[in-house]
């Protein structure tokens, strides 16, 4: 009995230590497909090409012209003679102030005007008398010399009482409150019936012109140093086209249609702020821009004849705040620290951290880690010669909404649920562990 025990157990010593090795094997051959295992990722190939420099700003809209319509005398608003937010013509009819008094000064003004004239041509006719009676002498030197300057004094009043009826007849005139411009005219700021006075200059409404307008913006006097620079050392060729191109960004992501130009690129900086003030001035037929409207602003400042893009994808944001690219070197992912400058229609220059000929990871970053193993795919968005197409934009997914990367990595997830061995593993490894296992 004792040795019927140990002649089994002696074998199935043999049997067990011939499963727990092909068990092994099975459990060993699948996690070392995993570590050999490639990611397939979509990549470009950084090629220097040239880049027109542009550069975002924040600016503010400001009327080109701006009149404040204020009172000019003291009274009562007798009428409003425009409808609010409407058109308006310079020398329209705007405000009507009570022009009774000012009337009554006007014909005052106008009666001492001929009270004036009336004793001066008294004046002028003694006068003229006189210069006859001086050569007979029959009047003495000293009356011809009162005569004479009473006749002078009597023109200076008849000049003083014109100025006086000038004067009352202006202030008249400002009774009928006009447009100085043409343009848009805003709410009225006081009813009829309210009383306006000239000394604090009672405001009234406003007319903006808006055909065109003007974009005050700031610029970091350190971005202006860089670019001047840059142009020094031939990195950067000014804009061939003389006035600066200006473009505004509207908030819902678009461009506003209508280009502007660059007027000036202020002398000074501000002490404050360390910025430099620029204008650009832009069409606003359908006065979209509105006065006080904050907008940001794209200058084109320059050409970049060997510029490193990298498409916007390409780039990634680092724990510590810096921006990252993934190269492809030696067939494994290596995260790269970058210097990004200004922005293009096919991306972002990098000036540090890449070189010409590079591969850049766009698409798979979620399936990677530093050193992974990977298998690089053409990006999608990539346009022949090596160039990112579209402004550095990926294209839109193919049928079934699948990236190149993503097509892949479906296709790989797919080989491994219908042979039960993951991708890259070799068939012949994992038939004869399919073997062993059984």
């Amino acid at each position: 009995m004792v040795f019927d025990r140990l002649t089994a157990v002696r074998t199935l010593r043999p049997l067990a230590l011939v499963s727990l090795l092909a068990l092994a094997a099975c459990s060993g051959e699948p996690q070392q497909g995993m570590q050999d295992m490639k990611v397939p990722v979509s990549v470009v190939q950084v090629q220097p090409q040239a880049a027109v420099i542009r550069t975002e700003l924040p600016g503010r809209v400001q009327a080109i012209e701006d009149a404040e319509i204020r009172a000019r005398v003291n009274g009562i608003v007798q009428s409003i003679d425009f409808e609010q937010g409407s058109q308006v013509k310079a020398g329209q009819l705007l405000f009507t102030i009570d022009p009774a008094p000012y009337r009554a000064a006007r014909d005052q003004a106008a009666a001492q005007l001929k009270n004036a004239q009336a004793s001066a041509q008294t004046a002028r006719l003694l006068a003229q008398r006189y210069a006859t009676l001086i050569k007979q002498h029959a009047v003495s030197q000293q009356e011809y010399d009162n005569a004479v300057a009473q006749a002078r004094q009597a023109e200076a009043a008849i000049a003083a009482a014109q100025a006086a009826l000038d004067a009352a007849q202006i202030n008249l005139d400002y009774t009928r409150v006009t447009s100085p411009i043409d343009g848009t005219i805003g709410k009225a700021q006081v009813t009829v019936g309210a009383l306006v006075s000239a000394t604090s200059a009672t405001s009234l409404a406003t007319v903006h012109r808006l055909d065109q307008v003007y974009v005050d913006i700031t610029q970091p006097v350190a971005q202006i140093a860089a670019l001047r620079r840059q142009i020094a050392d031939g990195i950067v060729k000014p804009d061939a086209n003389g006035d600066a191109q200006a473009e505004v960004l509207l908030d819902g992501g678009g461009t506003y249609r209508h280009p502007g130009k660059l007027l000036f690129s202020g002398v000074a900086v501000d002490p404050g702020t360390g910025q430099v003030n620029l204008r650009a001035l832009f069409p606003n037929p359908e006065q979209i821009l509105l006065p006080g409207l904050y907008v940001r602003v794209r200058l084109v400042q320059g050409v970049d004849q060997q510029a490193l893009v990298v498409p916007e994808q390409a780039i990634q944001r680092a724990s510590d705040g810096n921006s990252t690219v993934v190269l492809i070197k030696d067939g494994k992912a290596t995260f790269t620290p970058i210097q990004v400058g200004p922005h293009t229609d096919k991306g972002y220059i990098v000036y540090q951290g890449i070189q010409a000929g590079d591969q850049l990871m766009v698409e798979g970053f979620q399936k990677v880690r530093p050193g992974a193993p990977v298998q690089p795919i053409p990006w999608k968005g990539q346009a022949p010669g090596g160039q990112a197409g579209q402004g550095g934009a990926a294209q839109p997914p193919a049928a079934g909404g699948q990236g190149g990367a993503e097509q892949a990595g479906g296709q790989a997830a797919g080989d491994k649920a219908a042979g039960g061995q993951p991708a890259g593993a070799k068939p012949a490894e994992g038939q004869a562990a399919q073997g062993q296992a059984h």
